[in-house]
This record gives C-alpha cells, structure tokens and sequence, in this order.
C-alpha cells in the first residue's frame, strides 16, 4: 500500500506536549514516519501512513487532549 503524507495543524506547543502525543504515534502500528515542527506558529504534525485516514490521525490526537486539523492545500 501507497503511504500518505498527512499535514495537520495543531496545539502541540511544549516539549511535554510533544511526550504526551509521542507515546501514542509511536507505539501506533499503521504509523509509519511523523514530525512536528514546535517552531511553526501551527505546530505543523506530518504523519506518513498507508493505512490510516485523516479522520483517524486526529481522533488519535485529540484523544491525548491536544487540538488537531488537517491543513488543506
């Protein structure tokens, strides 16, 4: 399966922020690669992934308590 690069705007600010989330995209099966860049005023979230939809990524960060959309072209 072709992986996907998903984009998502968040509020994953500080670096416990980013522990809290890291656990959860980390140990996630169908998560292949992701990166979040604190620097960007949107926190920007990349996540590369073959098998999950947008729907999904943010369902799994908003359930570690932290805002997440999907940042469209």
């Amino acid at each position: 399966m072709e992986a996907n690069i998903l984009i998502f705007r968040s509020n994953i600010k500080t670096n416990s922020d980013r522990i809290s989330v890291e656990r959860m995209l980390d140990i996630h099966p169908h998560i292949d690669e992701w990166t979040l860049d604190q620097q960007d005023e949107d926190c920007v979230l990349r996540v590369v992934t073959g098998r999950l939809s947008s729907r999904q990524v943010v369902d799994i960060v908003k359930g570690c308590g932290y805002i997440c959309e999907e940042m469209q072209d």
